[in-house]
């Protein structure tokens, strides 16, 4: 999957995380802000790199700015930025394809 445009998913609340994409200059551009990120920095960008596998993309900028998201909302926050980017809005294989 190719970015096309800057999209946002997310929220700055507790429990979740706020994903900004964009397209990149070769290759994956990741910004994490973590209150935790000591502790659970590896496993978030564990994460998104997986996620972005999962839907081939292979040149992206990501800002992320997490307030303790569980793993499952980082996903679902990259994804749906993802297709917010490429203007996607039908068929969207959640939990299908992406896996």
């Amino acid at each position: 999957m190719d970015i096309i445009k800057p999209a946002v998913a997310g929220t700055m609340e507790s429990s979740d995380c706020q994903v900004t994409i964009e397209p990149g200059n070769g290759g994956i551009e990741l910004d994490i802000q973590s209150p935790v990120i000591h502790q659970f920095g590896d496993q978030i960008r564990k994460t998104i790199l997986e996620t972005l596998k999962d839907l081939d993309i292979e040149n992206a900028r990501l800002t992320v700015v997490d307030k303790g998201a569980l793993d499952c909302t980082v996903r679902a926050r990259v994804e749906a930025a993802a297709y917010r980017s490429v203007g996607q809005k039908d068929a969207l294989p959640w939990g299908g394809a992406i896996r």
